[in-house]
């Protein structure tokens, strides 16, 4: 007997949907994030940089699009990655003078220092949704290889914060008894942690760029087969600057292609990065899952050591070279190669467009600042932020809206026009006016949303350093 013809279309239709169901699932991109540490706007060569030498980086330029307004939320380590973990301004999330560490420096002013120290009494709130755990709601494996900085202590550290597996330093890897400033700072060894356990002290800086590129690699060889978020975030070029013999041994084969005075050890750190990254693309394609991996390479703040030009500031600055930050995306699947792209993008942007391409679905309640920046790199749409606020130190000093920067310090106000003057070198206040009073307006309520909706930082009491017994 041959089954209705009602049955039958049934079955047609099921077939017919089943392989539409599985592409989608088969859909989800995987998402490499690749964080360095003061690289500046010009320290890429396919950024205009002459002392340096990234061959790996520039390909993927090529092969995807160069991001060149770019921002990240604070000129300083701590409050930038809050804001990219956590999609919000620091001063949403309580993370822009995060230290409970009162450092009695000249320029500190008595107040607290704005990026979190070792055995500190504050951190990341572990309440906040970060990218980790978006991407785990999300069916992802996720791993982190690096620098965190959003805390040392156990209940701040990236296990706790949606990281399945961690390896990495909990701070800058200048934080150590051999600091700089050792009148100020009384520092204890630095750690290298595996999860949550502290495997050495003192690692070798030399290695850190080689050692952290070894467990991404392992990583994505591992989760081949599911999808996955992988965090990288490199601690240099911040200094002490640091770089294994083999790069410096590389670095010396094409120093006649650099010039300038930072094509030494300068130059061999950012060539030990752009080898990293190239490890990475030559895995994904290695393991066949290069077409469908999205790799995001910026940092987390301007030069300290290296060139931000054409723009001016450094970290630390709330000029354009302090927050303005080289940044390269390649997905081959979804991004069309040779891209320039000069739209208001930023690094809280990561998480919601994460988000929606891995059909993870945010807490409706959830206020936070960044977009989905996806149609405006891939389908022409306009920039999703009609304002980016700049603060440092918890203090908002500068807006941008469409061209227009206002820029306003010690009760001075500044206004350039980045189009016509990215080195913010002509203030033009005089003549605008009306734009000045539109900004103005534009920081008094950014203030005022602040105040009204800022969300705690985590806070323990009587913080300890991590050692080998911790």
């Amino acid at each position: 007997m041959k089954p209705p013809m009602a049955i039958m279309q049934r079955l047609l239709l099921a077939l017919l949907c089943l392989p539409m169901w599985l592409s989608a699932e088969s859909s989800k991109p995987n998402f490499i994030l690749i964080l360095t540490d003061d690289q500046g706007y010009a320290d890429l060569s396919c950024f205009g940089g002459k002392h340096v030498y990234t061959p790996n980086i520039d390909q993927m330029a090529k092969e995807g699009a160069r991001l060149t307004s770019f921002y990240v939320a604070a000129p300083l380590c701590t409050p930038s990655r809050a804001a990219l973990m956590t999609g919000c301004y620091p001063a949403r999330v309580d993370m822009d003078v995060p230290s409970s560490i009162e450092v009695n420096m000249k320029h500190t002013k008595g107040r607290k220092f704005p990026v979190c120290l070792a055995s500190d009494g504050r951190g990341l709130n572990p309440k906040e949704l970060t990218i980790a755990e978006v991407a785990q709601s999300a069916g992802y494996k996720t791993g982190m290889f690096g620098k965190w900085h959003l805390g040392d202590q156990p209940e701040f550290l990236p296990t706790r914060q949606g990281f399945e597996e961690y390896f990495g330093i909990p701070y800058s890897h200048d934080i150590h008894p051999k600091h700089k400033n050792q009148k100020f700072f009384k520092f204890p060894p630095l750690p290298l942690l595996e999860g949550e356990k502290v495997l050495e002290m003192e690692p070798n800086a030399d290695l850190l760029t080689r050692r952290i590129t070894e467990r991404a690699v392992d990583f994505i060889k591992r989760n081949k087969d599911e999808n996955f978020f992988l965090y990288v975030a490199h601690p240099l070029p911040h200094g002490p600057l640091a770089a294994s013999p083999q790069a410096k041994k590389e670095f010396a084969k094409h120093r006649n292609k650099v010039r300038g005075s930072k094509k030494g050890i300068f130059g061999s750190v950012i060539c030990e990065i752009d080898w990293s990254v190239g490890e990475i693309l030559k895995t994904l394609k290695e393991q066949g899952i290069d077409d469908n991996t999205i790799v995001l390479f910026t940092t987390d703040n301007g030069p300290a050591s290296g060139s931000a030009k054409p723009l001016s500031g450094r970290k630390g600055s709330t000029l354009e070279g302090g927050q303005r930050v080289p940044t390269v995306i390649r997905w081959p699947k979804g991004i069309p190669a040779g891209i320039e792209n000069n739209k208001i993008l930023t690094a809280m942007d990561v998480l919601p467009t994460f988000a929606k391409l891995s059909g993870a679905k945010l807490p409706e309640d959830l206020v936070i600042d960044g977009k989905d920046i996806m149609p405006a790199i891939v389908n022409g749409a306009a920039s999703p932020h009609e304002y980016f606020f700049y603060a440092h130190w918890g203090v908002l000093e500068a807006v941008r809206w469409k061209d227009w920067k206002l820029r306003i310090i010690n009760g001075k106000e500044a206004l350039y026009n980045l189009e016509e003057d990215i080195s913010e070198k002509k203030n033009v206040a005089a003549s605008h006016p009306e734009i000045v009073q539109q900004l103005k307006a534009a920081m008094q309520g950014f203030v005022k949303d602040m105040d009204a909706n800022e969300r705690p930082a985590g806070t323990v009491e009587n913080p300890v350093p991590l050692t080998m017994n911790k």
